[in-house]
């Protein structure tokens, strides 16, 4: 039982909902372990961020697959990382790789390469049926090029990867969360840009990677309390669960669940 938990009330998850993307930037295995016992019940997905998770041994990186996966968490590695594996024509070896490793899901990305689009929907194909859960990003890591992408484009890219198979599209925006996608060069939501997204898609198979706290807030008041949110820091987990509560000043007296 929750401290004061007569204040507040568990919040109800519709399946597919309310998601919560952390990045992991290379955090060590106890660091894992106290993560997962202070915030395990309110992170779902575990981002091993760009190629973090090529540059430590082996055995570790399993073993804190491992930890996640026990503790309901999927774990999967940056999308950087399968960029780097489809430049060097590694893929398969990064698919049984991810696989003996016990990775849970798979992220497809383009934010520094070119894949066609027939390609990418192949790749996706494959890793759906390798078993893994799919996930994609929409967006360039470069805000010269990924300026060049009008809502429509990326509208047209969700559907795209949707229709290949993918089970969630994360929407770009890095781990800074400005100048890139749906946010200016200080982190404010386009507004008009936003609105032609949501007024094609279907919310609830997005993920919107919002680092900071005001575009937190901002998704959380807008689309209600399970909002899928991508990019949070490992220490900002718990505090993100409480915007999503009401039980912050941002939230207080605003959301209901």
């Amino acid at each position: 039982m929750n401290a004061f938990d007569f204040l507040t009330k568990d919040r109800i998850r519709p399946s597919g909902e309310g998601v919560t993307m952390m990045l992991d930037k290379g955090m060590g295995p106890n660091m894992v372990e106290d993560f997962l016992e202070i915030s395990g019940n309110y992170v779902d997905l575990a981002k091993f961020g760009w190629g973090t998770s090529a540059v430590h041994e082996r055995e570790l990186i399993k073993y804190k697959i491992d930890t996640y996966i026990s503790n309901n968490v999927v774990p999967y590695p940056g999308g950087t990382l399968f960029e780097q594996a489809y430049i060097t024509n590694k893929f398969n070896e990064f698919l049984k790789e991810a696989q003996e490793l016990g990775f849970g899901a798979i992220e497809i990305s383009d934010g520094t390469v070119d894949i066609s689009a027939v390609e990418r929907s192949d790749i996706i194909g494959m890793v759906k049926d390798a078993g893994f859960m799919v996930l994609t990003e929409v967006g360039k890591k470069d805000p010269a090029k990924d300026h060049l992408l009008s809502p429509g484009d990326r509208v047209k890219l969700v559907e795209q990867d949707l229709e290949s198979g993918a089970d969630k599209v994360i929407i770009e925006a890095r781990e800074g969360g400005k100048d890139l996608g749906i946010y200016n060069g200080k982190g404010e939501v386009k507004e008009e840009d936003m609105q032609i997204l949501i007024d094609a898609l279907d919310v609830n198979q997005l993920i919107w990677e919002a680092p900071q706290k005001n575009q937190q807030t901002y998704m959380i008041l807008k689309f209600g309390p399970n909002v899928n949110l991508g990019n949070i820091a490992p220490e900002e987990v718990t505090a993100l669960e409480t915007m999503r509560r009401g039980l912050r000043g941002d939230t207080l007296g605003k959301v209901s669940f």
